[in-house]
């Protein structure tokens, strides 16, 4: 059983490339895998390897310029969600690619699991989820408004698109573990929206503290990581990925006449050209060949990206 621990934290980073190389050595020390992200704004990522490994490389977090309070998130799996660990400089640790935005400024109230119902079910409550298309598309709470965005980056204009729909209304937002959230509601709040609420720990927490029979929640949150989506009590869901698209699908949906492994999905099908899927196959071709010699292909591990 592997310990998975997902984290981010708004901080200032002077200079994070400094801090990238401590970082690797220390979660390579421990056997700890995954991918954390650094940027001057601060870490965010999710790693996964044996407990004491995971709290080694926490302390190690810990440690770094204002992340002594950092708040993190646990779970397990059965097997190995990542293949290699990756520390990555970026220029933003989630990318909404508006620089005015900064969580460490304000961000929107803070809702706790247990009081996330009442907020949401109230009329005058506009409830936004502000992932991607594709994460909306296997769960989400009931009412939700799907903004129907591919990348996080697309959502300030989605809301000014349509934020007239929203007068006179509370915004409740959440997302998978609360980073986009923080950026989200301070984007809000610089917009002139004065209620706006977000989930505390996000859909996580909410899954893993509020029982199902009192829940708001329909199906099933993906994750970025070998799990694909959880359940409630933070269970492994039953999503596998279309390595094709990258897209959560059921172990159902591969007996459809459009799925081909590692090529196509009912999904993406119709959205590659012959040229693309000869490409796909040619690239399943050299991760199957991988795997006989024991070896694990470069292309063959999940996403990170929101």
């Amino acid at each position: 059983m592997f310990t998975v621990c997902a984290l981010y934290h708004f901080t200032r980073f002077d200079d994070p490339a400094a801090l990238r190389g401590p970082l690797l050595e220390a979660c390579q020390t421990h056997q700890i895998t995954g991918t954390l992200l650094l940027a001057r704004e601060g870490i965010n990522g999710t790693v996964a390897g044996p407990r004491t490994g995971i709290d080694a490389v926490l302390a190690h977090i810990q440690a770094l310029p204002g992340c002594a309070d950092i708040v993190y998130k646990l779970s397990t799996a059965a097997e190995r969600p990542f293949a290699r660990m990756k520390v990555r400089l970026k220029k933003e640790i989630v990318t909404m690619g508006q620089p005015d935005v900064d969580p460490r400024a304000s961000v929107g109230h803070y809702v706790e699991p247990k009081d996330w119902n009442d907020l949401i079910l109230s009329p005058d409550v506009a409830v936004i989820d502000t992932r991607n298309d594709y994460e909306v598309a296997i769960g989400t709470f009931e009412g939700a408004v799907d903004p129907q965005t591919d990348t996080f980056r697309e959502f300030p204009e989605w809301w000014e698109k349509n934020k007239d729909r929203f007068h006179n209304k509370r915004i409740a937002m959440f997302c998978t573990g609360g980073i986009r959230c923080e950026k989200s509601t301070n984007y809000l709040m610089s917009q002139g929206v004065e209620d706006v609420y977000h989930l505390k720990g996000g859909i996580l927490k909410y899954l893993e503290e509020v029982p199902a029979e009192d829940s708001t929640w329909n199906g099933a949150c993906f994750v970025f990581d070998g799990r694909v989506s959880v359940e409630h009590g933070l269970k492994e869901g039953p999503h596998q990925l279309c390595h094709a698209c990258r897209h959560p699908i059921l172990p159902e949906d591969k007996q459809r006449p459009e799925y081909e492994h590692g090529v196509s999905c009912h999904l993406c099908i119709d959205k590659t050209s012959d040229e693309d899927k000869t490409r796909f196959r040619e690239r399943q071709k050299q991760i199957a060949l991988a795997a006989e010699r024991g070896e694990r292909h470069l292309h063959a591990d999940v996403p990170e990206d929101m």
